[in-house]
């Protein structure tokens, strides 16, 4: 069986494929997936054992920004952050309205809201040029309606020409901007004003006033694993929608400051901010938001020591929580985290698998129907074989006449072989025989 893993856009993105596969046929001798997703086992620990994955990240994250007890606190969600009541500077009326089952506008986010807010994103993707996008205000009347259909469930045909993409874009802030909480979520608030200060040292060990961006990026990594899952879905589509946007501000004049400005109220500023504490922060929340969206490709993926921390979880290994736990693992016990990690089954010679599997391989390609095909596959094999492998003494092809026995399914046969030849990391030359052979026959 074949199954999609931590394809957390999957209700979202219609028509597309899980980036992330796992093959649950195994080897005789260890019973473990072939893996293809490289943070495959920080969601697995994230799933199975929530405590362990959340004492693990904020463990990291305590070693890259300094959080006082009160803030770290809040962070772990021991306490609830300490907001004004009342006098917010930035509120929406909105939130005074009586909400309907069902709704999606002003309600808490759930899977169900992103998956019709999604068709807005979905809409604003394919419109990018459009000059002033985010910025140039909508028709207030074809808000409304928009409003109404999303917030009853329907399927919308944007593409009608009925709304202009400014009608669209306005409309996303406007949900934004309504729902309780910002995106980031209150609990999240210190820690990433923290996360603007980090600053490089100089020889003497001084802090100085230029950005570590290297460090501000593993930060903002940790603390993006910690969202709630509704919460880091919708991130991830806004911050990508956010920076196609940018990469074409020569047409829409929308560079990543001015993004940052339009979303910072939305994604990072509590609901009650008050001006006092606006005016303080103000710069490092638009420069906060400007930086999301400049690295937002980096910062969906688990750094490599979590990634490493995680697999040992579930390997038996030592139990490890921090990177500095990892840098002091002897050599021979710690896999150099920044190199892709490979799963084998016990030691057993590879040779004779992978020779096994060419020739079923080169069987199926002598019992084809003569055609050029067939003849561009035999060659092709003679080119990738070395000795030891079929083809390096290229044997005759079946007479004409003869009748081609239908056999097991082929496609089976190359899964198989490969998951085989994978699990036990066979020769260079006869993978890429393999390779080379399964992808001239379905090109």
């Amino acid at each position: 069986s074949v199954a999609c893993a931590d394809d957390c856009f999957a209700p979202f993105r219609r028509g597309t494929l899980c980036n992330a596969i796992i093959s649950h046929e195994t080897c005789a001798a260890v019973r473990q997936p072939v893996i293809f997703n490289p943070d495959f086992f920080v969601e697995k620990l994230r799933h199975e054992r929530p405590e362990v994955f959340a004492e693990m990240v904020l463990s990291n994250i305590t070693r890259l920004i300094d959080l006082p007890g009160t803030e770290f606190a809040q962070l772990q969600g021991e306490v609830d952050p300490k907001l004004p009541n009342s006098g917010g500077f930035f509120r929406s009326f909105n939130f005074l309205k009586r909400k309907e089952k069902g709704a999606v506008f002003g309600m808490p986010l759930t899977e169900e809201g992103i998956a019709q807010i999604y068709q807005l994103i979905e809409y604003l993707s394919k419109n990018l040029h459009v000059e002033g996008l985010f910025r140039v205000p909508g028709n207030s009347v074809r808000q409304q309606a928009l409003r109404e259909m999303l917030d009853s469930g329907e399927d919308i045909d944007l593409e009608t020409g009925d709304y202009h993409p400014n009608d669209v874009a306005t409309l996303l802030k406007v949900f934004l901007g309504e729902l309780p909480e910002p995106l980031l979520t209150h609990r999240h608030y210190h820690a990433h004003l923290k996360v603007a200060e980090l600053t490089l040292f100089d020889d003497k060990g001084n802090k100085t006033s230029v950005p570590d961006k290297e460090r501000q990026i593993e930060a903002l990594q940790l603390l993006l694993m910690l969202l709630p899952p509704a919460n880091r879905s919708l991130l991830k589509l806004l911050l990508d929608l956010l920076y196609q946007t940018a990469r074409q501000q020569d047409r829409n004049r929308m560079s990543a400051f001015n993004l940052a400005l339009m979303f910072a109220p939305h994604v990072m500023w509590p609901r009650n901010m008050t001006a006092s504490d606006l005016q303080e922060n103000i710069n490092k929340l638009n420069n906060g938001m400007a930086f999301l969206i400049k690295h937002s490709q980096k910062l969906f993926r688990a750094p490599p020591y979590i990634r490493e921390l995680a697999r040992m979880q579930f390997a038996g290994s030592k139990t490890l929580q921090s990177k500095d736990d990892l840098d002091l693992l002897p050599s021979h016990e710690a896999e150099d985290p920044a190199a892709p990690s490979k799963r084998t089954c016990p030691d057993v010679s590879a040779g004779p698998h992978t020779e096994e599997a060419l020739k079923e391989l080169f069987r199926h390609v002598t019992n084809m129907p003569d055609s050029a095909r067939k003849k561009k596959l035999i060659r092709q094999f003679v080119k990738q074989s070395t000795p030891g492998t079929p083809g390096y003494d290229c044997q005759t092809p079946p007479c004409p006449g003869k009748k081609h026995p239908r056999s097991r399914s082929f496609g089976g046969i190359i899964k198989v072989s490969v998951i085989c030849l994978g699990c036990r990391w066979s020769s260079s030359a006869g993978l890429a025989a393999v390779a080379s052979i399964y992808l001239t026959l379905f090109s």
